[in-house]
């Protein structure tokens, strides 16, 4: 039995008439008449009370209608969830994510795959890149949010936020009163310093920042997430270079000035396993992708 019968035997069943069920069916009427045979013959039963004035469900009949519906909108339901599927509405995404990243873009993210995807539970985890490194390679997470575009085999990149780095300073600090401190001037300050094992590359940069200015940083404290950084710094252990994004996490004690030279920018990536072909994975990446460039527009507007 082929689906192509239900559907024969259905139109047949609603119209109780060969021709009218041909016509709606855009078949002749022979080759009808013939399929209906064989689905009898293959059941073994009579569907159909024929005269020449009129044809009847019989009792399979009736039975065997009621089923066909029940087959068909079994169906339909099976290739809806399927086609949901293959587009990424259905399923989990694990998602790493830098703390800084909350105040930037990963909240416009989360908001508008949850408003387009509701069907997808999300899972998210604070992780500092070289944990989303190795989460990423035990499929501990789908999808990363990195700070710096890091070179990994067997993953892939694409940035989603470039923004400069800044000073974050004690308000009691001298430099305060400042609209722009020189790097410079910082040869013999105290830095709260991001551990270089933890996010190697966004390190380097700020030890190459200093260099740059004809000293090494002197370290006195680490911390791994940005907000302990900015806690830190409000304690008065030091001074920290962050990214331009820690504006948005006001935090009593602590002001933040731009630097007066130029320096390279830090960013945001997204990160993924090259060769996973998850619908999912793919609906997040494409509408993160959409969702910044979109919010990066409307930076440039109000900018101009």
């Amino acid at each position: 039995m082929e689906l192509r019968h239900l559907h024969y035997f259905i139109a047949v069943a609603e119209e109780l008439h060969f021709s009218r069920a041909a016509v709606r069916l855009c078949i002749s009427q022979p080759p009808l008449s013939q399929q209906i045979r064989d689905l009898e013959d293959e059941l073994g039963v009579k569907l159909f009370e024929r005269t020449k004035r009129q044809v009847q469900l019989t009792e399979a009949g009736k039975v065997f209608l009621e089923r066909s519906y029940g087959v068909l909108a079994q169906l339909e339901q099976a290739i809806e969830a399927t086609q949901r599927i293959g587009r990424g509405e259905v399923g989990r995404l694990a998602i790493g994510f830098v703390g800084s990243a909350t105040y930037t873009v990963l909240p416009d993210i989360v908001s508008v795959f949850r408003e387009q995807f509701p069907a997808v539970e999300l899972r998210l985890h604070e992780l500092t890149t070289q944990e989303q490194i190795q989460a990423l390679h035990h499929k501990q997470i789908d999808v990363g949010i990195v700070r710096s575009a890091i070179v990994e085999p067997g993953l892939s990149v694409e940035c989603i936020l470039q923004e400069s780095i800044i000073l974050a300073l004690p308000e009691t600090h001298p430099f305060s009163a400042q609209t722009q401190v020189s790097l410079f001037t910082l040869v013999d300050e105290l830095f709260i310093l991001f551990p270089a094992k933890m996010g190697p590359i966004f390190y380097e940069q700020i030890i190459h920042i200093c260099q740059k200015a004809g000293f090494r940083p002197k370290v006195a404290q680490e911390a791994v997430q940005m907000q302990t950084i900015v806690g830190l710094v409000a304690a008065g252990l030091g001074i920290a270079f962050v990214p331009a994004s820690l504006q948005n996490f006001p935090r009593s004690g602590v002001i933040y000035r731009p630097l007066q030279e130029q320096t390279p920018k830090t960013g945001l990536y997204l990160a993924w396993r090259q060769h996973d072909s998850s619908p999912v994975i793919k609906a997040f990446l494409s509408l993160a992708q959409k969702t910044t460039q979109s919010e990066s527009n409307r930076d440039d507007t109000r900018g101009s």
